[in-house]
Parts: structure tokens; sequence; C-alpha cells
């Protein structure tokens, strides 16, 4: 908590373990893909709210990802396909032994996709149960493929050099760093992006390869320029059910007491 309320949080901490063959478990006792990526902004966006329900304007953003979308070419045609299921691993518990929200067997690049559909699913849920008595607008974003970031570090050199030229040349889906940064601060700073539960997205939102352009740049992957604009989430995203059922299990698995849970009203 703090003396002047925080009026703007991103919460953008990601881990992706594609090539690792058993879990690794954060120190509580979540995979860490799962404990990093969704149960970590879960607990701080949580613990926020009130404190930020106190400034004026205040925005929250937790990153998401097309790999999380299955109406994306890389969420719907790039296996794995993220599937929460039941949420079979989260209605155990959520910790070791278990090492997948749908409670099967460990899948590093699947356990990232599913982390990014339980981010957008609890933008949705904080919105629903927060926005009208707090003020505070939810949202989450895609800000392109930064294929040059620590994200890929599980991979292999080779991937690793050829992945950014592929992204560039061939998708269209490549942001560099810098611009993917001015991305996320336009979320949580410029007027147009006051709405709440919103997906922000830009250049097409990677629901196509891009396709060159009189300009010399592919348009439509979701890569460098574009304008923002508000994307549209999977069904699956969507689901109210689930997202309501992996609210409830995910404030159990990082034991939310009603203490600690947010005093303002829900919607």
């Amino acid at each position: 908590k703090s003396i002047r309320p925080v009026d703007n949080l991103i919460c953008n901490a990601a881990v992706y373990k594609p090539t690792d063959p058993e879990p690794a478990w954060t120190d509580d006792g979540f995979e860490q893909s799962m404990g990093i990526n969704h149960f970590g902004h879960f607990l701080l966006a949580n613990l926020m709210v009130d404190d930020m329900a106190k400034a004026k304007g205040a925005r929250m953003c937790i990153v998401g990802s097309i790999t999380g979308n299955t109406n994306t070419v890389g969420g719907g045609l790039v296996y794995p396909r993220a599937d929460l299921g039941q949420l079979q691993g989260f209605e155990s518990g959520a910790k070791k032994p278990i090492e997948m929200a749908d409670g099967k067997p460990f899948f590093g690049a699947k356990a990232y996709k599913d982390s990014k559909v339980c981010n957008m699913m609890t933008v949705s849920e904080l919105h629903r149960r927060y926005h009208d008595s707090t003020g505070i607008a939810f949202s989450s974003m895609y800000p392109g493929c930064i294929a040059e970031t620590s994200l890929f570090r599980e991979k292999r050199p080779w991937f690793r050099k050829a992945f950014p030229w592929f992204m560039k040349y061939v998708t269209g889906g490549y942001v560099g760093m810098e611009e993917a940064g001015e991305r996320l601060a336009q979320v949580v700073d410029d007027p147009q992006c006051s709405k709440s539960d919103v997906y922000w997205s830009w250049n097409g939102g990677a629901q196509q390869v891009g396709r060159w352009s009189e300009d010399g740049k592919p348009k439509g992957a979701g890569g460098s320029g574009g304008e923002i604009f508000e994307n549209a989430q999977s069904d699956a995203v969507r689901d109210r059910e689930i997202a309501k059922k992996m609210w409830d299990l995910s404030a159990k698995a990082v034991g939310l007491t009603e203490k600690d849970k947010p005093k303002a009203a829900e919607s």
C-alpha cells in the first residue's frame, strides 16, 4: 500500500519453457509458467484494486498474447493450442505435483498459452467485478512479437537467430523492444485507451499472416506500425463460466482471504 495511490499498473512478467521436458516449480509450489505468468499477476492485481480505486483515471493492464487466442494464426494454427479444459489441475490445488491447468502432463509450450488465457480472463473478471465501483479501466493487450527478448532464451541458438528474421520478413509479426514499450505506455497513458474490458492490438492483431503493402512493410499481422484498435478475443477466452471458475480457483490457490480481497463492491 502506498501513501499516494498507484494510478497505472502493467503486469508483464512471463517465462516460456517450450523445450523443458519436466516442469520447474516456483518457491510456493506452482508450475513456473502458470505461477509467474498468471498466479503472481492475479494476486497482485487483487491486492492493488483498493489502492488504485483512490486514484483518478486509474488503469490496470495485464499483458496477453495472440498465443492464448485461438482465433489468431499463432494461437489457432500453431500447435499446441491453449485449452484449460475444465480446470481439473486448478481444482486439484494447482500446486506440485499438478503440472497443468487441465490436470494433464506437462507441456511447456501449452503451459505458456494456458497462462495467457488466464491473464485475459482475469482482466475481464476484474472489469466485471470492480470497474463500476472503482472506475479503474482494466485491459489486456498484445504488443506484437518481440522476437529478440530473453523470453526465448530456452530455445536453441539457431532458433533465436532465425526467429526474428522469420517474424520480420515472413509473417510480419515482428516488433522491436522500443516500439513494444511504447505500445505498453500507450495503453496506460493515451486518452483513447481509457475504456475498460478491452483487448488492445495494433496492425491487424495477428489474425492473418502479414501482407506486404506499397510502403514495403507487412500489414495485418500485429507487427510494427499500424494503429491501435480494440481486438476480438477468442470464444474460449470469453467463456464466462470457465472464467468465473478460473477466478474462484485462482483465489483459493494463492490464498486470497476475505481480508485480502478488494473492499470495492463487486458488480
